[in-house]
Formats: structure tokens, C-alpha cells, sequence
């Protein structure tokens, strides 16, 4: 998926509010205030004095003129900090079909709703096949070399989304969930079980339900961010 606009570079003062950002324009010196869309911890991704990539807009019904989109670490790797984003590149996969354990599916609804007060990112169809529930996670903690973890903060709404899963799976149907991982130094994940364990035990229950569970890694540049291959899960 290419960004609208072409990136520009920047400098990273602070983080606040969570969805706030001030930065400062490598090119022209420039204090600007970028849309952070991204409500986690960020943890490890907002040191000041980072240099992070922002997509302008001149859309009159947005407050502000840009979005934080990558994180460069300045050693040839990125980490893309948009949670938006992963949904966009998972539709346009698996309308195409190119996610392998998903790809017999024709039919994609994004934001269907089910269980109690839920909405999973995608519903799939297919003829001769059991509906598959697809919940897309964003994954962007890397605490030790060549390691993804999720989440990067407590999230109850997260375990809620896998009690429902593990329904779904005992009903007969697909219950899957895709971890996109949005960085290129990391070629294994795992849970962050340390910072919920909450989180990680409704994991354990839901794929003793039947879940199933996958993790896909991203090539990221500052002018797009593309699926790359399956990511070895831990635990």
C-alpha cells in the first residue's frame, strides 16, 4: 500500500495526548504538530531526537496538516506507528488472495458486526467454506534484537476480542488472528505476557478453542508499507 502523499522527514520533540506529536521538519526547520494514530504505549518508538517520517495533507476537514507515519531507526530499518494502516494493506491482500492460509475466500467484508457489541475487522466467504472471522492486530514493541511482541500496554478491549474469537471457533466456524508485525528488524514474535497477562491468557484459551493464530512481517519504506512473509510465533 503506497502512502497518498510523499513523506517528509523529520525530528521528533514529544509525544503527548497520545494522538499529538511535535516535530520539527528536517528540510526546512519548521515546528509542526502531526496526528498520531496510534493510542498505545508507543514504548521504544518515541525518544525526542528521533527521526520519524510524516505524510502532509492539505485535506481543509483535518485539524491538523500532518500524520506520523514510520518510525527510521537509521540503520536501514523502519517501524510503521500507524494502526490504521495494517487494516488498509490486509484488505487489499486479501482481496487479492494473497494471504496462503485465507486465499480459497472470495468474499471480504470489512467491520462486520458479532458477539456482544463486537466488530471483527473481516468477515470472509466462500462457497463450500466456513465463514472466517479475521481480527488484524498492529504489532510495534521490540524489546530485544530480531523480537516483536504484543500489545505494548494493557488492552481489555483486546482479550474482549479474543473471548469473542474463541466463540466463534467453538461454534464451527473460523476464528483467525493476523498479527502484522510493522517493523523490518524482526523476524520472530511473541506475547508481551509481562506487561498483560490478562491479555496473554485469554490468547491461550481462545486458540485452545480453536483460534488460529499467524504473524506476517512488512517491508516498510518511506513510500509504501507492503505484506512480506509469515513470522515465526513463539509460545
Amino acid at each position: 500500500m503506497r502512502f497518498q502523499t510523499q513523506l517528509v522527514p523529520a525530528r521528533l520533540i514529544r509525544r503527548y495526548k497520545r494522538f499529538l506529536a511535535d516535530c520539527v521538519l528536517e528540510d526546512t526547520g519548521e515546528e509542526v504538530i502531526a496526528h498520531c494514530a496510534n493510542p498505545g504505549s508507543m514504548m521504544g518508538l518515541v525518544e525526542p531526537g528521533s527521526r520519524i517520517w510524516l505524510e502532509p495533507n492539505d485535506d481543509p476537514k483535518k485539524k491538523l496538516n500532518y500524520g506520523w507515519r514510520l518510525v527510521d531507526h537509521e540503520n536501514g530499518h523502519f517501524t510503521g506507528v500507524d494502526t490504521a494502516l495494517p487494516n488498509r494493506a490486509m484488505k487489499a491482500a486479501l482481496v487479492a488472495r494473497e494471504v496462503a492460509p485465507l486465499a480459497a475466500y472470495t468474499e471480504v467484508r470489512p467491520e462486520v458486526k458479532y458477539g456482544a457489541n463486537s466488530r471483527i475487522d473481516f468477515l470472509l466467504r466462500g462457497d463450500g467454506l466456513p465463514d472466517a472471522y479475521v481480527e488484524v492486530k498492529s504489532v510495534t514493541l521490540s524489546r530485544r534484537a530480531g523480537l516483536a511482541e504484543f500489545p505494548d500496554s494493557v488492552t481489555a478491549r483486546g482479550a474482549k476480542h479474543l473471548g469473542e474469537l474463541a466463540k466463534i471457533a467453538q461454534a464451527g466456524q473460523r476464528a483467525v488472528l493476523l498479527y502484522l508485525v510493522q517493523r523490518t528488524d524482526c523476524g520472530r514474535m511473541q506475547l508481551a505476557a509481562d506487561i498483560d497477562p490478562t491479555y496473554a491468557a485469554a490468547f491461550e484459551a481462545a486458540r485452545a478453542a480453536g483460534l488460529e493464530t499467524y504473524a506476517i512481517g512488512t517491508h516498510i519504506t518511506p513510500q509504501a508499507v507492503t505484506l512480506a512473509e509469515p513470522l515465526t510465533l513463539l509460545g
